[in-house]
């Protein structure tokens, strides 16, 4: 089932269109990553999303939702540029702002000792903010976002600041809170967290939904017959009557790419047919980042 439907969404500044007729579906305890290169239009679909914006045409949805209620109160936001009151104190600051979304003193408390504890900030409660590290900031933040439980949570680069141990530690959380039922909308720049994390993606560009599906259909959609072969033996001359060609050598190792026609059998044939031991043979899947910046010039050379 899906937890978030935005259909047909349009976004006016003046007369710069920033999101045009965009229309995604984001299913339930899903790791969804949203993609862009900057000024692609995804921060003012994120901020219509979270009701800080609203759209010029078109319908956002979060599905399920009492009657009248307010879709914000149900959505954590993670901003990439930290929203924490700097000369407030942590502890004071996480309690209002977990009362700001409904929550009672009581259960704010609560969920405060709760995060607190998983994430090692107790002994920061009374510091204010901006004595903190980045870091720390950062774990604050993420308090901050998921201290209500929201259906939905939506993380603009949420390991900024962040050293290994710490963004392994968040990363664990976020894998958690989708175990218990969370969607989690990621926004992010590195994309090698995207092919880690995300089970869908979406890229947006110029204000438009240019690609979406899951991580693996994306990359099996895009694969581009290459494959990486280990062997022992001599390499034989590669002639046109081979099935492929080589596109790049290492120490007892080929990356080649299939010809049209050929198939993977074909080019393990050949092989042995001239003397070589075949030690590992692989099919090269494009990564997340490949397939990002490919689309994104098609796209831009297309207009």
């Amino acid at each position: 089932m899906d937890l978030l439907i935005i259909d047909n969404v349009v976004k006016y500044f003046e007369q710069t269109k920033a999101v045009d007729h965009i229309s995604l579906r984001v299913p339930e305890k899903t790791i969804f990553g949203l993609l862009g290169p900057n000024g692609a239009g995804k921060t003012t679909l994120i901020r219509m999303i979270t009701e800080i914006l609203y759209q010029d045409s078109g319908t956002i949805q979060l599905t399920n939702l009492p009657a009248g209620a307010e879709r914000s109160l149900y959505i954590g936001y993670m901003p990439e540029e930290r929203g924490l009151y700097k000369k407030m104190k942590v502890g004071e600051q996480l309690l209002y702002l977990a009362q700001l979304k409904n929550l009672s003193a009581k259960q704010a408390k609560e969920q405060l000792q709760y995060w607190s504890d998983k994430l090692g900030i107790t002994d920061w409660w009374n510091k204010q903010v901006g004595e903190l590290s980045k870091g720390m900031q950062q774990k604050v933040q993420f308090i901050a976002t998921v201290i209500h439980q929201p259906r939905l949570i939506i993380l603009d680069e949420p390991f900024s600041g962040l050293d290994p141990i710490n963004t392994n530690l968040i990363k664990d959380e976020i894998y958690q809170l989708k175990e218990n039922g969370a969607t989690i909308l990621f926004s992010t720049h590195r994309m090698e967290q995207v092919e880690e994390i995300c089970e869908r993606i979406a890229l947006v560009n110029k204000g438009k939904l240019v690609l979406e599906g899951g991580v693996s259909e994306l990359k099996n959609r895009f694969k581009e017959n290459k494959f990486r072969l280990a062997y022992s033996g001599t390499l034989p001359n590669i002639g046109a009557d081979a099935p492929f060609e080589i596109l790049a050598t290492g120490k007892r190792s080929i990356t080649l790419h299939i010809k049209e026609g050929f198939t993977p059998n074909h080019t393990l044939q050949f092989c042995i047919e001239n003397g070589l031991t075949v030690r590992a043979f692989n099919e090269i899947l494009p990564s997340i980042n490949e397939i990002f910046i490919n689309q994104v010039q098609q796209e831009n050379t297309a207009n």
